[in-house]
């Protein structure tokens, strides 16, 4: 399944690649650009530089492996102002772009050529990768389903279809905003338990949702069915994603349908696509269900995809307060874990989504939905670290949270890792919060 880009031996002449934590040459994730006033552009990150894809296609020094140039469908697509089309062409093309990226990159002969198309990371602003067309928001880590139901149903925690279905809801796609996006307190419907009839206001338990975010790559026919083997060949690739939870305006809302204004007023995505291809070296088994469990369906079950569906990457999640800031400390972590806790793959939810015959498109998102462990410092929403509202989260200087405040920050970060290959990084997926307008 690898080839000589995941070579963990493999140096870059580019000052700082190869010991940058997220982005060293086995990387070369894929992100929409701009630099100052100038237009939109596709670029890759390679250490703390980004990488003009387009201007260095057309002065010819993105050749293929073998030496031949792109093709022109893929020249086409680099020129866009979003990834659509270039995730639109088969994989075999982005495979090249690569391979020739790689190549300019490793081979110091050429430095003096690529370096002009190199620009600051920092000075760089970064955009949505894609034109969203639908984004879909699942319900795949059994811990934090198990840990939220536990709160309303403790003898019963997880309603019976879970084991069964992946659980999903469609999200709202215009509201899908870039990393460092404010996040600004959503209003709405509210009723405390104690209350005889609902009221309408800010929301008062704002919280966060640690998740991947699925970009999708070549799509399906409108009544075509995704076969669950073939799933992994429609993912373009991976990046961080926050769904923002206003959790009174749910507890309100969501019966009988589900989510609505409590989860649609922002989700927040990192802005580099980690490439399917890229994290090739870190796909692993899906982790052996529980004795007792059911096993899946067979539109849902694939040997290969049970000997290599689930992602060697670890997720973390960290809190500044705007008092933290001024006083120089740290931003405290509150939980990290491995994304082997989703108890359906990336391929399941594909093959599900599409079962009925729904047709994905190039740059459609799916969000696995809150990815939790088990234990403390393992929960991926303050619904779960709080225990509803009853446990605050102790912080420096003597600040203390439930739920988030106007100030508070959120950095999420992830890295995919395993034995034997280099490790490579999502960036971040931060957002913070502001008060209500107007």
């Amino acid at each position: 399944m690898t080839d000589h880009t995941h070579d963990p031996a493999a140096t870059s002449w580019v000052s700082g690649a190869d010991t940058h934590p997220d982005f060293p040459v086995q990387n070369l994730p894929l992100g929409i650009v701009t630099l100052g006033t100038g237009a939109p552009f596709i670029g890759s990150r390679i250490g703390d530089w980004v990488v003009n894809l387009p201007a260095m296609a057309a002065a010819g020094l993105l050749p293929s492996r073998g030496g031949a140039a792109l093709s022109s469908p893929c020249l086409a697509a680099l020129a866009a102002t979003e990834l659509n089309a270039l995730f639109a062409l088969p994989a075999a093309e982005r495979v090249a772009l690569r391979h020739g990226l790689f190549a300019a990159l490793t081979d110091a002969a050429v430095s003096a050529q690529v370096q002009p198309f190199l620009h600051e990371a920092a000075a760089c602003t970064m955009h949505l990768p894609f034109r969203i067309g639908d984004y879909t928001d699942f319900y795949a880590g059994i811990h934090h389903a198990t840990n939220i139901g536990r709160l309303f149903r403790p003898d019963s925690p997880l309603l019976p279809n879970y084991k069964h279905v992946p659980i999903g809801y469609h999200g709202r796609a215009s509201s899908v905003r870039v990393s460092g996006t404010p996040v600004i307190r959503p209003q709405g419907q509210q009723k405390a338990a104690q209350e005889a009839l609902p009221q309408f206001g800010p929301c008062r338990r704002l919280d966060y949702e640690l998740e991947l975010g699925v970009w999708m790559a070549e799509g399906n026919m409108l009544g075509e069915p995704v076969p669950i083997g073939e799933a992994w060949e429609h993912i373009g690739g991976l990046c961080l994603l926050n769904d923002w939870s206003a959790r009174d305006l749910q507890a309100w809302e969501y019966q009988p349908l589900g989510p609505f204004l409590a989860k649609n007023f922002l989700t927040s995505v990192s802005p580099w696509v980690v490439t399917r291809e890229a994290l090739k070296p870190f796909r692993i088994p899906q982790p052996t269900r529980p004795e007792g469990d059911p096993q899946p369906l067979p539109y849902l079950d694939d040997s290969q995809d049970r000997a290599s569906g689930a992602l060697s990457v670890v997720l973390e999640v960290a809190l500044s307060t705007a008092r933290m800031r001024r006083d120089g400390s740290a931003p405290q972590r509150l939980s990290a874990g491995p994304a082997t806790n989703l108890y359906w793959t990336l391929a399941q939810l594909v093959a599900h989504h599409t079962s009925n015959g729904c047709n994905l498109q190039p740059g459609d998102l799916l969000g696995t939905g809150t990815i939790s462990g088990p234990a403390p410092g393992t929960f991926g929403s303050l619904m779960e670290i709080s225990q509803g509202g009853r446990e605050a989260v102790l912080l420096p200087a003597g600040e203390a949270r439930t739920w988030l405040e106007e100030g508070d920050e959120l950095v999420m970060t992830a890295r995919a890792e395993r034995a034997g290959w280099r490790s490579i990084g999502f960036g971040e997926c931060s957002g913070r919060i502001c008060a209500l307008r107007g």
